[in-house]
């Protein structure tokens, strides 16, 4: 309706007023706009203080993460479009969670024409959300393609930076296809500790059970970042085997590597898991007692969700 649009105009010239306080009730106003109000606030949007930019942008990604009902994707992808890195990189945050097709156009190009590594990074993880959907069967084959060829020529371009690629191939995990396993198993053998840890991780995302033996062992490497993604890769195969490695871990001497195995017991959700996550719910130790509360609750969830 023609008043509503109005109104939600005087919202967006408040909001974008740095003389006025932000608040969430205004920023609201932002989420599902219009493309009346799009081009409204694409005409003005460059005309406002970097710092009022850069507040707003954190304040809708935090805002999205916590109520999923709210959209701010046009103006995350307006925002990728901005002349500043911070700005364009909190913008390819808040796109991680959407689920729409119609974004992962304005992501590719991103990824492929942004002169920020950093940037670039945030999109490439975004894009990986897009993967996951595509081989859950949740996004056409046209689509799957597109995604899937431009993380992988990110992979394939040997003068990216490691950070970029690492992420990338967390990605691209999710396709259940030869090259990717390829992908994956050249990174595992990397010297390489982070680019190592980030091809377990993929391990886990690709689902294959192959994977196991190789994700068991890493549960006793010398790294503890080794360790923590190997705990995660359990969990996200959620094989039964694992439980017993994973109790091992509980007494690990990193906390995060603590806190992991006892997350993946949760998603591995079996019977002898969840005793064991009983026992752990009443240990001494407020971390492991709390993770494991935390575990509990996923695995209740699971059994009889919420309408």
């Amino acid at each position: 309706m023609p008043g509503e649009s109005s109104a939600t105009m005087r919202y967006i010239t408040e909001i974008l007023d740095s003389n006025r306080s932000l608040s969430s009730s205004k920023l609201i106003s932002l989420s599902n706009l219009n493309s009346e109000e799009m081009e409204f606030l694409a005409k003005v949007w460059l005309d406002i203080d970097l710092e009022r930019r850069r507040e707003i942008i954190s304040q809708l990604v935090h805002l999205s993460q916590t109520d999923f009902k709210l959209d701010f994707s046009g103006v995350f992808v307006l925002s990728l479009r901005d002349p500043d890195e911070a700005i364009r990189t909190k913008a390819a945050i808040g796109l991680e969670a959407e689920d729409n097709y119609l974004l992962i156009k304005p992501l590719i190009k991103a990824l492929k024409e942004d002169i920020s590594d950093k940037v670039r990074t945030a999109v490439a993880i975004s894009l990986g959300h897009f993967a996951l959907q595509g081989e859950l069967g949740n996004l056409s084959g046209h689509y799957c393609e597109k995604v899937y060829n431009a993380l992988l020529e990110v992979l394939d371009n040997n003068n990216e930076s490691i950070e970029l690629k690492r992420r990338t191939l967390e990605s691209i995990a999710p396709f259940s296809v030869p090259r990717v396993k390829e992908l994956i198993e050249e990174a595992y053998q990397s010297d390489n500790v982070k680019l190592k840890a980030s091809a377990i991780f993929a391990m886990g995302r690709n689902c294959d059970l192959a994977w196991l033996p190789i994700i068991l062992t890493e549960l006793k490497n010398v790294e503890a970042e080794i360790r923590y993604e190997a705990a995660g890769a359990c969990g996200e195969l959620g094989t039964e085997e694992a439980v017993p490695h994973l109790l091992e871990m509980v007494t690990d001497l990193d906390q995060r590597v603590k806190e992991a195995a006892i997350k993946a017991l949760g998603e591995i959700g079996n019977e002898p898991a969840k005793q064991a996550l009983i026992k752990l719910a009443k240990n001494p130790e407020p971390v492991i007692r709390d993770a494991a509360e935390a575990a509990l609750k996923e695995i209740q969830y699971c059994e009889s969700p919420l309408p």
